[in-house]
């Protein structure tokens, strides 16, 4: 019996390749175009299927455009030649020749004396300048990592929070919902409760008056109350009781404060509005209010260190809002500060609670230096580089708590430098009285941005939250070199716990996929980086310590 063959139709396939030379008319590139089309003779047949155009352009990724690139090259930006400066989105130059990527406080007007005087300012003078010291100190800045953890959470640090009396405790959540108890002093001891929210953990404050206990706020709605000794979360509060009923009815919550004055958790949603707990009662009180533009997140609250009936708020609305809490209502805050657009952090000073220190997506850091004066436009905006695409905790300028000038400020940095060849992101230490770059530190083998940053209350350390791993930095004056090697070996701990993931779950988390172990690779000592050895600890897969209080 012969065999029939059996004729399969493929789609004609026309590829498309850039011209090398400039000369070429455009008649020929008609003529290459028209090739793959049917001939007007033949009978066009309806089950063939569509010529397929594959195409060798050079496309810019970020005006779509072809004949040139642009976008992120590995870690390197290139600038679109049709589009503004990344990084100060003002036109006339490219990233990698923008002045303020060299000198942060170029363009940065210190802020002016103003004329007048009011009754403010005499209340300022006599009760809160005193605290401020006339002779600036020097900025103690944690440059050398201390110690690491690697892998403790199973997705990307979203929060990080110190201990307010154990020195050496460090928590920090995650976009699993799971909260992580780190003692870096003994590096090995760390516990993770991965039943405290089931999504992405946004915030975390102790409880005032009892350090063992910790409110967290979640994007699944809930805010919980949490014993640290046993893990056991206390739910006080669900905005989705019925679960899930699509997108537009999901409220999650984001900016979380306490004011400890009147006891009170406050929390606000991805709707706009603010929501008060009582501590003493665990129960919501009176009805939420609107306190930005309705249907955007508020990302961020913060109370005032000393006063704290004034509450600091800011949104996707492009605006950070000042309010009294004695009586709050939606429209009735005491001053707007307007942002050209999202601001993802906004912080009264630690010691005074005079300043505002705020982060917006537009790579802008603003100062307001006296929150008693005019607060429609900044003191000064510094430019910096934060503006991320997605799969990032979002960045956020933090105030030293321990800087009696209350000037310096801690970031991390999204566009990567060239050091030695090798592309890292460093950490930014900035001087928000002059815009000044203090210092910014970096650790060759850790690859990865860091974009959770948190500076202790009372010891000189800097806790990092890079993809799913902590850091600890500390002074390299503070840290004692090997005698043998004449360096610093740094204890880094790896967590061994693999979990395996779903193929939705591959797809939704793609950035935490792609830096399994923070950019550190300690198994292969030709791959590690000069400048650091390690001292590596394995966590066993078993044990769990728990955080002494």
């Amino acid at each position: 019996m012969n065999r029939r063959s059996r004729r399969v139709l493929f789609p004609r396939v026309a590829i498309e390749v850039e011209s090398e030379t400039e000369e070429s008319s455009e008649d020929e590139e008609e003529d290459h175009e028209e090739e793959p089309l049917t001939p007007p003779t033949q009978p066009v047949n309806n089950k063939k299927k569509a010529p397929i155009t594959i195409s060798l352009k050079r496309v810019c990724k970020v005006c779509k455009g072809t004949g040139h690139e642009a976008g992120f090259k590995g870690a390197t930006y290139i600038d679109c030649p049709k589009k503004p400066c990344f990084l100060c989105k003002q036109p006339g130059h490219t990233t990698m020749n923008c002045p303020h990527r060299v000198a942060t406080e170029h363009g940065v007007v210190p802020a002016h004396r103003r004329e007048f005087r009011g009754s403010l300012d005499y209340l300022f003078e006599r009760q809160l300048r005193a605290n401020v010291p006339m002779i600036k100190p020097g900025f103690v800045i944690p440059d050398q990592v201390d110690c690491a953890i690697i892998r403790l959470h199973s997705r990307r640090v979203t929060s990080l929070e110190f201990h307010p009396t154990n020195n050496s405790i460090l928590l920090s959540g995650d976009k699993k919902g799971q909260l992580g108890i780190w003692d870096y002093n003994k590096v090995y001891e760390k516990t993770v409760y991965g039943s405290i929210h089931s999504c992405i953990l946004n915030s975390m404050k102790f409880n005032p008056v009892n350090d063992g206990s910790l409110y967290t706020a979640s994007s699944d709605g809930t805010i919980c109350y949490t014993d640290l000794e046993i893990g056991t979360p206390n739910l006080l509060m669900n905005l989705n009781p019925d679960g899930w009923n699509g997108p537009a009815n999901w409220r999650m919550l984001y900016g979380m404060d306490i004011s400890s004055s009147k006891s009170l958790v406050l929390v606000a949603d991805n709707f706009g509005f603010l929501y008060l707990v009582d501590m003493r009662s665990n129960k919501r009180i009176r009805e939420p209010v609107l306190i930005h533009k309705k249907g955007t997140k508020v990302v961020g609250l913060h109370c005032n260190p000393l006063q704290p009936e004034l509450l600091l708020s800011c949104g996707n609305d492009h605006f950070a809002r000042l309010w009294d809490l004695r009586r709050i209502d939606a429209g009735d805050s005491l001053g707007n500060l307007p942002h050209s657009r999202v601001v993802n952090s906004a912080y009264f000073s630690p010691l005074t609670g005079t300043k505002i220190l705020t982060t917006s997506q537009d790579n802008r850091i603003r100062v307001w230096d006296s929150i008693f004066g005019n607060i429609e436009s900044p003191s000064r905006e510094i430019i910096h580089s934060h503006d991320f695409n997605r799969h990032l905790t979002c960045f956020r300028a933090e105030w030293d708590p321990k800087d009696p000038s209350e000037s310096l400020a801690v970031i991390g940095r999204y566009i990567s430098e060239n050091y030695d060849g090798v592309a890292l992101h460093p950490i930014d230490f900035i001087d928000t009285s002059t815009g000044r770059l203090v210092a910014e530190v970096i650790e060759p083998n850790i690859k990865t941005i860091s974009p959770v940053n948190k500076l202790h209350p009372r010891d000189d350390v800097l806790a990092t939250g890079s993809s799913r791993s902590l850091f600890i930095w500390r002074p390299k004056e503070q840290l004692e070199p090997s005698e043998e090697q004449g360096e610093r070996n740094y204890r880094v701990s790896i967590c061994n716990k693999q979990e395996k993931k779903s193929k939705r779950a591959k797809l939704d988390d793609e950035s935490d996929e792609g830096d399994d172990v923070s950019g550190l690779d300690l198994n292969d000592k030709s791959k590690q980086k000069p400048g650091a050895c390690y001292k590596v600890l394995h966590c066993p897969p078993s044990s769990k310590s728990k955080s002494k209080k």
